[in-house]
Order: structure tokens, then sequence, then C-alpha cells
């Protein structure tokens, strides 16, 4: 191991400590700098050299971290999360087969005993290596932080502005948060090792070879998938003469019930279709024979045409969810499964596009097309977008459900402050409480949360309105009223 390689992992783990302790915003970025840079250095020590999906699957990794630093919900920045730490596994992997996409973040977690050990060794390696160059190294920093901690403090308590903006500056680190800070110093220094360790030697997952499925005769596999074929058409059928009239027999119902029965239970019911639809084109995939030009043409045609009325499926499903949207209101579990439903979609679509150009590229393009999702989940801001459609419905009808909106994050302040008095207080007050118990640094501070502290710094929050409603009858039959979409 490379000195680059040890100081990169080293400066991980510190910023780990100081800067994770007070949430996430720009935090991670900074943090994945010198991660990145860890790896970096190792591969290049191993000899490996960046292809270009290395360089499209790190990209998208960082790109996905623009999401906590711009948005202040849990969720999207969870999804952005996890869809970045996957990317950074294929970009350290390589490989592009399907046990390379399915396996991929396996790597990371098995690198990680290795990698300690490695390091061990490394670390080891340069410090006999260094022996009497690291005392003056020592004395140096030492002194440097002494002469920072004793002018710091002179200079913080001679003046209150300076010791403010020394405060936003400095983290905080108290001995009552050594505990915390120790534990988040061991995360960032085992996960750059991880990283580190992965790519300097990587798990070729693409020598792992699946045993593919047994041939079946064409009756035996064609002939179901032509009834599901039947099946998907006669429903279509039924759905799009619907679409073009038979709605206006839905909507005057005299029960708000049965309304509210069709659009919700149907969207569900039409989502559980589709996933289970791309569990039969993969297993329909595995057993069809496609030894002769004859097999390979029927296989298209059944399965394109399987693919074909699914996105009609999808269409009806987007379709049910718009229509209770109108009639209840947008809440975030709605904005999540719409988005999922739209994502699935895609995937029927390059699906049909693998059946015609072949499937080579199609683990890497599910896999692409699943992070692109989640990336532009989380940009459209789904607080802003479950506000800003909760506003026009109250300025159209007067319906709103304050108990809900005021649950969300600072997201949703921009549209939640173009509400009339009282309900602008009732839905920002909340939101207000926690932006100023939550008053953190610059590099803890989200976009939307500086944004929204300006917005409520201009035009400040009554709190002394009452008691603000509780929510309409429609609302509280709404079983989405509670979704837990709320991660702290």
């Amino acid at each position: 191991m490379t000195a680059p390689t040890l100081w990169a992992i080293m400066a991980t783990a510190l910023l780990s400590a100081l800067l994770f302790g007070e949430g996430l915003g720009l935090n991670l970025t900074i943090v994945a700098v010198p991660a990145v840079l860890a790896a970096a250095f190792a591969a290049r020590d191993a000899g490996r050299r960046p292809r270009p999906w290395t360089l499209v699957w790190a990209v998208g990794g960082l790109a996905l971290l623009a999401v906590p630093a711009l948005l202040d919900a849990g969720w999207p920045t969870f999804l952005a999360l996890v869809s970045a730490l996957a990317l950074t596994a294929f970009a350290l992997h390589g490989g592009r087969g399907w046990p390379s996409v399915l396996l991929g973040p396996v790597g990371l977690i098995d690198s990680l005993g290795a990698g300690t050990t490695w390091v061990w060794n490394g670390v080891r390696e340069r410090a006999g290596g260094s022996r009497g160059k690291a005392g003056p190294v020592l004395r140096t920093v030492a002194v440097a932080a002494l002469l920072l901690v004793v002018f710091g403090a002179l200079f913080a308590g001679a003046d209150a502005a300076f010791a403010e903006l020394l405060g936003s500056l400095i983290p905080d680190v108290s001995l009552s948060q050594a505990p915390w800070r120790l534990s988040l110093l061991l995360l960032g220094l085992f996960g750059a090792i991880s990283l580190a360790r992965t790519a300097a030697a990587p798990l070729r997952w693409d020598r792992v070879v699946f045993k593919p499925g047994r041939a079946r005769g064409r009756l035996e596999w064609a002939l179901p998938l032509i009834v599901l074929d039947l099946l998907f058409a006669a429903f279509n059928a039924v759905q799009l003469t619907v679409l073009l009239g038979g709605y206006d027999e839905v909507l005057s119902a005299p029960d708000p019930a049965f309304y509210s029965e069709y659009a919700r239970q149907g969207f569900w019911q039409l989502l559980v279709a589709t996933c289970l639809t791309l569990a039969v084109i993969g297993l329909a995939l595995r057993w069809a024979p496609r030894a002769d030009a004859r097999d390979r043409t029927l296989v298209r045609a059944v399965l394109g045409t399987v693919c074909v009325l699914t996105l009609v499926v999808v269409a009806s499903a987007l379709r049910r969810m718009d229509l209770y949207v109108d009639a209840y209101g947008l809440t975030r579990l709605r904005v999540s499964v719409t988005a999922m439903e739209i994502w699935l979609g895609v995937v029927i679509l390059l699906i049909m596009a693998a059946g015609v150009f072949g499937a080579r590229l199609l683990p890497r393009a599910l896999a692409a097309s699943a992070a692109a999702a989640v990336l532009a989940f989380g940009l459209a801001s789904p607080d802003a977008l479950v506000a800003e459609r909760n506003v026009e419905r109250f300025a159209e009808n007067g319906a709103i459900d304050l108990r809900y909106l005021e649950g969300l994050s600072a997201d949703a302040v921009p549209a939640l402050d173009r509400l009339p008095e009282p309900q602008r207080s009732c839905a920002l007050r909340d939101i207000d409480a926690r932006l100023r118990e939550d008053d953190g640094s610059w590099y803890a501070t989200s976009w939307s949360q500086a944004r929204a502290r300006d917005i409520l710094r201009d035009r400040a929050v009554n709190r002394s309105v009452g008691p603000c409603g509780e929510p309409s009858r429609e609302e509280e039959y709404d079983p989405y009223a509670d979704d837990p979409y709320d991660v702290p």
C-alpha cells in the first residue's frame, strides 16, 4: 500500500468523525472525495485502468450525492445513498453480466476483512521505512494544532461575531460526543478500507456462471403465455373502453367510497400485475427454446406481445392513480409508487429493446435506469410536489389536510408559503420549529433547508393561531394518510 492511499483512508475516517455527527447536506460529498481518491490510488497501484463504464458508474454515484445536498426529505436521500453505494460497487468490480450487477455490492462487504489486514500491513511497512522521519512531522502538526486552539479560543472570547463564525465552521467535538464520534470515525475508516481494497483486488463476478435452464417444448412454455396474452388483451380492451368515456359513470357514483376503492385497489393490483409480468418474462426467457430461427421468432412474438400489453396495464395503473390524486390529493406514498410504476414501464421498454438489438447490455441498462430514476425522483423533490399539488387543490375546492402537510420536510416550504392565513401558519409551524432546533453548520445544511429558513425569516410563522382543524371525512377514509414515508 502506498502513502497516498493510506493518507486518503485516514482523511476519510477523520472527516467522517468530524462532519457526519451534525447531519448530511454537503457532508457526504466532502467525505466521498478522499474515499474516491483512496480507491483511485489503490486501483492505480494494482495496475487497473479506468474503463468507460467505470467512469459512468463513478460519475453516476457522485451525482446521486446531490440529492442530500439539495433536499431535506429523508426517503429520497436514503434511496440516493443506497443507489450511490451500488454504483460504486459496479465501478470498482467492473463486469457487465448479471452476476456483476446483482452481486457487486456484496463484494464491498467481502473486501472488509481482507482490506483490514491489507491496511495494517501497509501501515507497518510505512512505519518501518519512515523511522526518524515521523517525529518532526508529528511535532509540527501538534504545534500547529496547539496554536490554532489557543489563539482561536482567545479571539472567540474577544469577539462574539468571530465566535459565531468559528462555531459555524468548526464541528462540535465536545467530550460528551466522543462515543458517537468514534463510531463515525470507524465507519469512515472501514468504509474507505473496503473501497480501496475492492479497487485493488475486486471479485470477478463475471466468472460466476449460472447454469442455463432446460429448454421446454414449444407447447409447454408458449401456450400458457398465449393464454396470458389473451387475458391481457381482454383486460386492456375494457380499460380502453372506460378510458374513452366510461369514467363518467365511476365519477358520478353516489358513494365516494366506491370511487376511492375503484382507483386505489385498481392501482395496487395493476402494480402487482406489472411486477409479476416481469417475473414471467424472466422465467420464459430461461426456459424457452431458441435453437432455430422459428423458436426465436416465436419467443419474440409471444414475449413482445406480453410486453406491449403490459405497457397498457402500466398506463391504466397511472390513470387510476391520477384519478385518486384528483379526488384526495397527493401524498408521499402516492408519488413514490407512481414513480415506481413509471420505472417499471421503462424496464418493459428496455426488455423489448433487448429482444430486438440483443441482451448483452440489458443488465447494465437496467442498473443505469434504476439509478437515473432514483436521481430524477430526488431532484424532482417529492415533498415539494406533494405540497404544490395540495396547495393547488385547496385553491380549487378548499380541501386540505393540514395535519399531513405539517409533517413534510423543508422542501415543501416554498409551496406552503403561498397558502393564506391561518392555513399557512398551521402548515409551517412544525417545519419552522424543526428548522430552529436543527440550525446546523453550512456543511450539514441542505440547499432546501437554507432556502426554507430564508423564507420563514422574511415572513414569520404566526404561532398564536388556534386549532388547525381536523382532517376531512374523505381524508379520514383515505388509508394513505398515515403512509410510512417520513425517515428522520
